[in-house]
């Protein structure tokens, strides 16, 4: 899925949760870890393609459509040239995208953040004993990051091996599921007409909740 729809789509999951939630998410938050897997992947490569598009080292007609999420080979920067840059940086693209997109590495780090908090909740226990002043605490868990879940989960059936199909159980295995090329035009019209819907749904909650 694009990485737009993302963005929308965990901001209307929190907009959504925020209704019946006591304890409001951060719908901005919520939003940036769905569009985090693809920023964490992307970010390098399409700066460097600006950088040499704009610096002439490399031309449109050079560019290459992606065929393939895996390079069979690894190669190394420094030659020079243009096609050998680009399967270095497909490489180190598909690389950080085994680490953004899967399931494994994002329970691992959720686990991290959440024992780092509790570790930081029990120290401020024993600041308070001394420090009779106030302190704000956040929440244990941060429901936030299920933004980036939620971006796992949509792109398992909308990547096929064309195009980064979405490695979920990297690094323990390498299975990927073949699903469909979300870029397909009548899927589009589908997702996008989809995220309005809901964004119009739940807009019409917000102001009877408020109204009541």
């Amino acid at each position: 899925m694009d990485i737009l729809s993302h963005g929308l789509w965990a901001g209307a999951a929190a907009k959504g949760i925020n209704l019946k939630k006591e304890r409001k998410l951060n719908v901005w938050w919520t939003a940036f870890w769905g569009v985090f897997p693809d920023l964490f992947a992307f970010t390098i490569p399409f700066a460097w393609l600006l950088f040499n598009l704009a610096t002439g080292n490399v031309q449109f007609s050079d560019l290459h459509r992606p065929t393939g999420a895996e390079p069979d080979d690894k190669f190394l920067f420094g030659n020079g040239d243009a096609r050998q840059a680009q399967s270095a940086i497909a490489y180190l693209t598909s690389s950080l995208y085994n680490i953004s997109h899967s399931l494994i590495v994002f329970l691992f780090i959720f686990g991290l953040i959440i024992l780092a908090r509790r570790m930081f909740k029990k120290e401020n226990v024993v600041m308070r004993e001394t420090d009779a002043s106030p302190r704000r605490r956040g929440p244990l868990v941060p429901w936030e990051m299920s933004g980036w879940l939620l971006h796992i989960i949509l792109d398992v059936p909308t990547h096929s091996y064309a195009f980064y199909p979405t490695p979920i159980f990297w690094p323990l295995s390498g299975w990927k599921f073949q699903g469909f090329a979300w870029a397909n035009p009548w899927f589009m019209a589908v997702n996008i007409s989809a995220i309005a819907i809901t964004y119009l749904v739940i807009r019409r909650f917000e102001k009877k909740k408020i109204i009541s």
